[in-house]
């Protein structure tokens, strides 16, 4: 069993007899206190998809439930249910648009190293990527000479999503983003 410090986003962790997913994590210290951190975890009921919000000491034990993780390929949107396909057995998952809307802001057909998360055999979450490549579709004009500085401007990504991105990135340049921490990481390569 883990302790709470060590779980991550996208985590199936059973609490009370029923499975949930970790779907944010904020880390605190307060001042004073002997002792660790605490850290404040958003999850959801993989079963009713009734959203939990507790807190955990660092040195609290926490179980891990069974999941499997599948690779997938996005495949189409049907309605609000977004159906992925296994890429071993083509097994088609559906997830709904509420469950895995931050990941959908970094998704497209051609992302690859996607998983679907299942719990008894059933779809629940997404697991992403580190990186993804996408186009930006509309930024303000890049500056010549701009490579140098640390400025950056809003770019509007082919997904919909917007990130900062430095000043000599222009529209219909393909980046790299980082889909944790929301930020770009890079020029994609040709």
């Amino acid at each position: 069993m883990p302790k709470a410090s060590e779980i991550k986003k996208n985590a199936a962790i059973e609490l009370d007899g029923k499975t949930y997913i970790v779907k944010d994590i904020e880390r605190s210290v307060p001042q004073g206190r002997a002792g660790g951190s605490l850290y404040r975890m958003r999850m959801y009921d993989v079963v009713s998809g009734r959203k939990l919000d507790d807190t955990f000491k660092d040195s609290d034990m926490i179980n891990m439930a069974d999941l499997i993780r599948r690779p997938s390929m996005f495949s189409y949107l049907d309605g609000e249910e977004y159906v992925f396909m296994d890429n071993e057995d083509y097994t088609p998952y559906n997830l709904n648009k509420a469950a895995i809307e931050e990941e959908t802001l970094f998704l497209n057909e051609e992302t690859s190293g996607i998983q679907v998360v299942l719990v008894n055999d059933v779809p629940v979450a997404l697991d992403m990527p580190t990186n993804v490549e996408l186009e930006v579709i509309e930024t303000d004009p890049s500056i010549k000479g701009a490579s140098a500085t640390s400025r950056t401007k809003p770019a509007v990504l082919s997904t919909g999503a917007v990130v900062q991105v430095p000043e000599h990135i222009s529209t219909g340049d393909r980046i790299r983003v980082n889909v944790e921490e929301r930020k770009f990481a890079g020029r994609a390569e040709k």
